[in-house]
């Protein structure tokens, strides 16, 4: 990530002396105009400076979070793709017709969700092995994948969730 990437929090400069990167070690000059100038924690020119203005920062400190957001694909899911994303994020591993049954759906309506959640890259196909059945239900209990397509959550599915839950969360 070059430089001019970087988003800083306010109060915070990137000292042009030494040019820090990310993974530099750094330290903060508290300069007279009340900005912090991040320096690279070995440049020459902190040697010259007042000790008590000195102090270590880590990047974690001063770089601003971007908010993870989805791609525009998100803007394709409803209130009942996100409900069968928690169910395979708290499940695990599952397939249509128990899926569709535990919501309450149509099994119909349920394999064409599963469909486009796939096509979405959000939940991906287990391949045809044992598999441990029905997370919290049975313990240590396995079974051989047969007669049904088995899902899982995957990480875009999991952060397109988890940014719909946050959302819903404001929304209150």
């Amino acid at each position: 990530m070059s430089i001019n990437e970087l988003q800083l929090k306010e109060g915070y400069k990137i000292a042009r002396c030494c040019s820090p990167q990310p993974n530099d070690s750094i330290t903060g000059y508290f300069s007279y105009n009340n900005v912090i100038a991040v320096h690279k924690a070995s440049c020459d020119n902190l040697k010259k400076t007042e000790s008590e203005r000195l102090f270590s920062l880590s990047w974690e400190d001063i770089l601003e979070k971007k908010e993870d957001k989805p791609d525009k694909d998100y803007y394709q899911l409803d209130e009942l793709d996100f409900r069968i994303l928690q169910h395979h994020k708290v499940m695990g591993v599952d397939y249509s017709l128990m899926v569709a049954r535990i919501l309450k759906i149509e099994p119909e309506q349920m394999f064409e969700r599963h469909g486009k959640l796939k096509s979405l890259k959000l939940l991906k196909r287990v391949a045809p092995v044992m598999i441990r059945y029905r997370k919290n239900i049975v313990d240590n209990k396995w079974i051989k994948h047969r007669n049904h397509t088995y899902y899982q959550i995957t990480h875009q599915g999991e952060k397109y969730l988890d940014f719909f839950t946050s959302q819903k969360a404001k929304r209150l």
